[in-house]
Order: C-alpha cells, then structure tokens, then sequence
C-alpha cells in the first residue's frame, strides 16, 4: 500500500482535518469509532492508504493533531469523531503563539516539535511503503504558520524523497482575523516555495462566496466552508483511496502539475455546487459537471482564473461514467478556450476517473489547476506587508522572539521573485524561442566533435587574451 501520514496544525487546520476525517471516514464505510460498517468490498481494498488496522477490526487515521494550546484538541476529543483518533497522536502545548509566527517557529514550536517528529518517525516506521506526507494549516496565525513550517522543514531533513503535500489556508482581503496576516502568510510561503511539493491554496474569501452566490447560504458558519474544503480534499485523494480506471499517486499528480519547481500553488475546485432547492432542475452529467470546475465561481482561491493562464490541470471526477465522454468534454473545454492554456505545454490537461462517488451524490469532480492568476494573492499580501514593513509596524513581537529584520527582507525579495515569475510565463508564447544563428560554414562540413574543439580553442584563446 502506498501510504499517507497526515498532520493538522493549529485551530483551523485541526477543524478542517476534523471535517475531513468525518467525510473520509463515512465513504470508506466506518463509524464514528473506525468499525467497518460499509456494503462494499471496495471501500476497503485500499483503506491503509489513510487508516491504520489495529486490534479487534477497528480502524485508526494515521494522523497527528498538533496545537500550541488545549483548547482545539479538547473539542476534538469530545467531538463526534474524537474516539476516532489514536490518543498518543494529540499533542499539544499549554501557552498558544497568539498569532505570532516566530513563537511558532523559533520558541514555542521549537520546544515541542521533538515531540511531533517522533510522531511522525513512529507513524511512518509502520507503514509498507510510505507515499508522502499531507499537511492542514492556515497561514494567517501563528501556529497553522509559523509551527506548520517549522514542521515542515523538519520532515523534509528526515524525508526528503517523500512527497510533501500541503493544503493551507490562505488569509483574503475581506475575511481578516488578525492585523499582522501578512507578516504571516509571507513568512509561511517564503518555506513553502523552498519545501513544499505541492500546495493547494484555500481561501476564506472564496469559501464565501461560494456559500452566498452559489448555495445561497445568507449566514455561512465556519462548518459550510470546512465543508466545501473537505469535499474538494476527499476529491483530491481520491484516486489515491480508491482502485479506478486510472490511478494517480502524490507523485504522479507532482510531475503533471509543476512545471516549475517554484511553481507548485495549485486552485482547487469542486463541481457540483447547486443551491439545496434547485438540485432537481439541473441534470449531473458529464458536459455539466466540466462546465462547473472551470466556472470561476466554484474556485476556492480568491482570484479569478482568466486573468492568467493554465500552465497545467488536473480533474478527477468521481461516479459511473464514460472515460471517453469525460476525455472528450475536457479536450473540447481546452479547445474553446484556449487561450486560457499556455501553448508552450502541450497536453496539458490530465484526467482521472473513479467509479465510486461520494456520498450522497451520483457523480462529482473535482478540479486541480496550476493557473498564473495566482500571483494575485501573493501580491496582495506582498502589498500590505511591506505598508507594515516599511514602518516597521509589530515588528518588535517578532524581533523580541530572536527573529532578525534581514528574515523579513528576504522573505518579501522571495515573494516577489515568485510573483514577477508567474507574470513572466503568463506572458511567455511557443514562438519566442531561442533563435540560433547559424553560422555559414564554408567547404565541407565540420563533424559535430570537430565543431566542439573548434569553439573550445575560441573559448580558451579570448581566456587567454584577456589574461
């Protein structure tokens, strides 16, 4: 089996792991004690992808919940699923890092990441063959943040072929939880970019308003959007959880969607996304569910797809259909649009089919795309960090924790290196190649190895001369 260690870092991502534990837990079949309940063989051919089979049937979630306070991991224990988990794996501090990054990373996390590596070397020592690692955190606060990458890091020394998987929480312009988000965020991505291999953006923001336009939610609670976050998680890893027509690991998804190793920000979305009253008036067909994912509307990140480019996609859709009409939906898609595609990756769009749907719904897919438009939230959090860098607003919280200004600096320099290199291969066509001259050469023609010696000498000789 290829296997998955998951970790949930800090309040949300601990809410967000809850719900989606909840929700993978129900389509393998066990109840809310992890006994095996289902109807169906195949819900648990490839179980031990995520759960563990331990002593008398019952199966454990190999994960590990981590917070720098109680608080979190007690509504956990005592929620519907908390028997779920395995005791050892909830690890927690008693202070918090109100918000701040650095005690995160640098003294509070410092202090009990031992503790959650140990975890993780226990967790992964029993697994066959241990496919990757995925994370949950929001990169707003201080322990989602600063202690997720601290975490981060530390996997990577000790894993560094293992594939790391990230699904954090981006914070938006209009939902804001605290003032210094950006400091945040920008000190978080500044590691992702270096230790990361895939990361989905999740975005409040989005989340939104897809409760308010497309479900019509008027008072969406933090539950609708850990939610739609655990839909578009459970679709994800669904190929991964369950034998299909085509099967994808952690590792194949990576190499078909990052073409750059910088470059590994990906917009999820989730199709179908009706109204509860009006499910009866649309048809769930293959043609509808492929119009929905590209719909700017059923993005969770904050940023709208046609002002940038597709460098790469991937879409899983799940229920009983055809692989040839789903093939044949999305080539069509990719031909209409196609200006919203580079044209310097051909084929770029990747498919995988799943028999099985989720619950309560005949099919889904769910939507994987690499688009340069994402720089958006990057240079929106770029732009209010450095209005609060250049005055050097809160910056003694982080200062007073050991934290140099330099760190800042870098880290603004990195995001913005990574905002102007999605600019720049948004704007890159097939045609602006490299134009080789080449030189006329008179008589006969030299031998490739001829060629090679012949410039050598030229090198060493403008060498020389300029000695």
């Amino acid at each position: 089996m290829r296997e998955i260690v998951h970790l949930q870092i800090g309040q949300c991502g601990n809410q967000i792991g809850s719900k989606f534990w909840e929700v993978i837990s129900e389509e393998h079949g066990l109840n809310a004690t992890g006994i095996y309940e289902g109807d169906s063989n195949l819900q648990l051919e490839r179980v031990n992808v995520y759960f563990n089979e331990a002593h008398g049937g019952k199966y454990v979630p190999r994960a590990l919940l981590v917070d720098l306070e109680p608080g979190t991991m007690d509504s956990v224990r005592g929620s519907r699923i908390g028997a779920l988990f395995r005791p050892d794996n909830f690890i927690h501090g008693n202070s918090g890092a109100g918000n701040n990054w650095a005690k995160g990373h640098y003294t509070e996390g410092a202090e009990l990441v031992e503790q959650v590596i140990d975890r993780v070397r226990n967790e992964s020592e029993s697994c066959d063959c241990l496919q990757g690692f995925q994370l949950v955190h929001s990169l707003g606060g201080g322990t989602g943040s600063g202690m997720g990458t601290l975490i981060i890091n530390k996997i990577r020394e000790e894993y560094p072929d293992r594939i790391m998987n990230t699904f954090s929480v981006m914070p938006s312009p209009k939902v804001s939880d605290t003032v210094v988000e950006p400091y945040n965020a920008t000190l978080s991505v500044h590691q992702l970019l270096e230790n990361t291999d895939e990361t989905f953006c999740i975005d409040n923001e989005a989340l939104y308003d897809i409760c308010f336009r497309t479900l019509k939610l008027t008072t969406p609670t933090y539950g609708d959007l850990n939610h739609l976050v655990c839909m578009t998680m459970s679709g994800v890893t669904t190929s991964l959880r369950f034998p299909g027509q085509l099967n994808a690991d952690l590792r194949k998804l990576a190499v078909n969607m990052v073409p750059f190793p910088r470059l590994h920000f990906f917009m999820p979305g989730f199709a179908p996304l009706t109204p509860r009253g009006s499910q009866q008036y649309r048809a769930l067909t293959v043609p509808e569910l492929t119009q929905q994912i590209f719909d700017a509307r059923n993005m969770m990140t904050a940023c709208d797809p046609r002002r940038g480019r597709y460098l790469t996609v991937a879409a899983i859709f799940r229920g009983r259909m055809s692989t040839k009409q789903v093939e044949e939906q999305m080539l069509a898609m990719q031909q209409k649009n196609s200006n919203y595609f580079v044209d310097w990756i051909p084929h770029n769009v990747k498919v995988a089919v799943c028999d099985i749907p989720p619950r309560g719904l005949k099919m889904s897919s769910t939507f994987i795309g690499n688009n340069t438009a994402i720089q958006e939230i990057f240079r929106r959090v770029g732009e209010q960090f450095s209005l609060m860098f250049k005055r050097k607003a809160f910056l003694h919280w982080y200062t007073g924790e050991g934290m140099d200004e330099m760190e800042f600096t870098e880290a603004e320099s990195n995001l913005n290196d990574l905002v102007s290199e999605y600019q720049q291969y948004q704007d890159a066509t097939a045609d602006l190649d490299w134009e080789v001259e080449e030189e006329e050469v008179e008589g006969p023609a030299l031998s490739a190895t001829a060629m090679v010696h012949s410039k050598l000498i030229t090198c060493a000789r403008i060498i020389c001369n300029k000695m």
